[in-house]
């Protein structure tokens, strides 16, 4: 695929993983990209997943047509990107090397080489000349690994940015839903903990005129690039992405579930815009981490269990604050039979959380609702609209 007149993209798709880093679901597959610029000097930008690296090689090969490249640059070193550095200096002896000084110490953990005898070690605003094509090079810490870095090529105006703009899906299937919720799950699964740090390579490029975006993960971005990069200033602030209440529950009986479901039909009787509701024993984890920071409002419903929180809620709330959210609105609703304690420990988990406020208005419900708990629910519903 060409990306620009020089830039051809050498990427693979993956159809056969079930789970990308082994947690996160991934129906549609996953894309590893790879690009090479041709000009006087040629480059490579990274490699790919290691079950990949004959198909990668040949792709390679073909953009070459009989010549060979001069440089590979590491942006990444986790090894859905990194793997075949060896396969790739095996083929290309004489090719240069450059990455971080951290990613060459990677290498050397992950390879037993770091090519000291045939390498360049980039900082922060190096820059390499292809010819036309000039190279500089940011570094990017902590998006989501402490080596990354990301390259901006000033003759085609083509970021870069490693796993920044990345989201999941292979390449061949057309995804529905659109980019914003693949790469939302992306980032906020992966990157989302680092909010800050990619809020700090988003100032970095910032100074340099962006045409297309070339991510390590999902499509070449090339068009309405305000979109995408108001999108990402959205989501490593932590601000509110979208008008609406997400309510994540848990229950046991379907006394619970009866409850949260009251509440949305009141929500939306009031008016609210959108109400999500989540299911956290049955759907995906980390889909529900997505909702909870594109909406401003959650309602944590959930049941006491062995005097403590029902096991898929407090796995939600550890995977958010893992993430580092904040600066969200929270309610809770609790059931209990005879010693219901959900709400005093929901309260002791989010007290790491930094801006959240927690509605005194809760609700609390002793085995099934009553007409009594029915008027709570109406009048949280009231409140929260």
């Amino acid at each position: 695929m060409k990306v620009t007149n020089d830039i051809k993209y050498i990427g693979v798709n993956d159809h056969e993983i079930d789970l990308f880093e082994g947690q996160y679901d991934v129906p549609n597959g996953m894309a590893y990209n790879s690009y090479v610029i041709l000009d006087e000097k040629i480059a490579v930008f990274d490699t790919v997943d290691a079950r990949f690296g004959k198909e990668w090689l040949d792709n390679l090969k073909g953009a070459l047509d009989g010549k060979s490249p001069d440089y590979l640059i590491v942006q990444h070193m986790e090894p859905d990107h990194s793997s075949n550095i060896t396969t790739f200096k095996n083929e290309y002896p004489n090719a240069i090397v450059v990455a971080s000084d951290k990613a060459f110490v990677m290498m050397k953990q992950f390879f037993g080489s770091d090519y000291s005898d045939n390498r360049i070690i980039v900082k922060d605003n190096d820059t390499l000349s292809l010819g036309k094509h000039n190279l500089t090079f940011l570094t990017a810490p902590m998006v989501h690994w402490p080596e990354v870095i990301v390259t901006y090529d000033s003759y085609d105006k083509v970021l870069f940015s490693a796993d920044a703009f990345g989201k999941f899906g292979a390449l061949d299937i057309e995804d529905e839903d659109g980019w914003a919720c693949e790469a939302r799950r992306y980032y906020f699964g992966i990157v989302g903990k680092y909010g800050m740090q990619a809020s700090n390579l988003l100032k970095k490029v910032s100074t340099f005129e962006i045409n297309t975006i070339c991510p390590l993960h999902g499509p070449v971005l090339n068009e309405n690039l305000d979109y995408y990069l108001d999108l990402y200033k959205t989501w490593t602030s932590y601000e509110v992405e979208s008008e609406g209440i997400v309510i994540a529950y848990t229950s046991i009986y379907g006394n619970t579930k009866k409850a949260v479901e009251l509440l949305k039909d009141e929500l939306l009787k009031n008016g609210c815009p959108k109400v999500v509701l989540n299911d956290l024993a049955r759907v995906d984890m980390h889909e529900a981490v997505e909702d909870a920071f594109r909406y401003g409002t959650m309602v944590l419903a959930t049941t006491t269990y062995n005097n403590d929180i029902f096991p898929f809620m407090r796995e939600f709330l550890y995977e958010l604050l893992e993430r580092g959210y904040k600066n969200r609105k929270i309610a809770i609703i609790e059931n209990g039979t005879w010693a219901p304690n959900a709400r005093k420990r929901i309260k002791a988990i989010l007290d790491e959380a930094k801006g959240l406020e927690i509605l005194e208005n809760g609700v609390t419900i002793r085995s099934a609702m009553t007409e009594e708990s029915k008027k709570e629910i109406e009048e949280l519903a009231k409140i929260l609209k």
